[in-house]
């Protein structure tokens, strides 16, 4: 592995990465409280600081060694997810949706505003390759955080999502899965199963609708 190109790889994504992983957990954290969970804001998990919320394992050690293994073609991370009581919330199950569409809604924000930097840098002539490559890697990192993010399985955000929307006998079934989440979700990933049937199709829809949002901006500075 090209140890320069490490270095430059790192450098174009660090931003972009911190970023989305801190306002993703803090996201969660707000609308915890906002409903009633004090849990996060007391344990300070409520912060833009991304220290809190940095996972030695998951956040750094984790995706520094699949970027060797796989020679950058796969990469995995997470970050320390954000205590929450969901029993504290004023209306447990349906608010338990908005505290979970909290952290990959951020993530589309960001990736809107990552795609509204890169037509402003074409309006403005600006073609620093550094500047427009970490742009179009904010937008990458936070369209794969938002869409992974969402697929409805329990632990991630949309398997809590689901459980959410679901009658209550339908819920708690699926709630079941929720220690044995993780690894199901790893195993469907290295089958493929999540890159080729959720990945992918949602990415594809989720950059249409980045581009149909920002082409007002695409417009003004054409």
């Amino acid at each position: 592995m090209d140890f320069a190109q490490l270095i430059q790889t790192v450098a174009l994504y660090a931003i972009p990465v911190v970023l989305a992983i801190t306002l993703h957990e803090a996201a969660h954290g707000y609308v915890a409280k906002h409903y009633g969970d004090n849990t996060a804001y007391k344990l300070g998990r409520v912060t833009l600081n991304p220290l809190p919320h940095i996972d030695p394992v998951g956040t750094i050690l984790m995706p520094l060694i699949l970027y060797f293994a796989t020679s950058g073609a796969f990469l995995f991370g997470y970050a320390k997810p954000v205590p929450v009581r969901f029993g504290n919330l004023r209306n447990p199950k349906r608010d338990m949706v908005w505290v979970a569409l909290a952290g990959p809604g951020s993530n589309f924000f960001q990736a809107l505003v990552w795609g509204a930097l890169l037509y402003l840098f074409r309006g403005a002539d600006v073609n620093e390759p550094f500047l427009v490559e970490m742009a179009q890697g904010g937008v990458l990192v936070n369209v794969v955080m938002a869409v992974f993010n969402l697929f409805p399985l329990p632990p991630l955000d949309g398997g809590r999502i689901l459980v959410g929307l679901l009658p209550y006998r339908q819920a708690m079934l699926v709630s079941r899965v929720e220690p044995y989440g993780f690894f199901i979700v790893m195993a469907l990933v290295l089958a493929g199963v999540v890159s080729n049937l959720w990945l992918r199709p949602l990415m594809g829809l989720t950059y249409q609708l980045i581009n149909l949002l920002l082409s007002p901006l695409a417009w003004l500075v054409s």
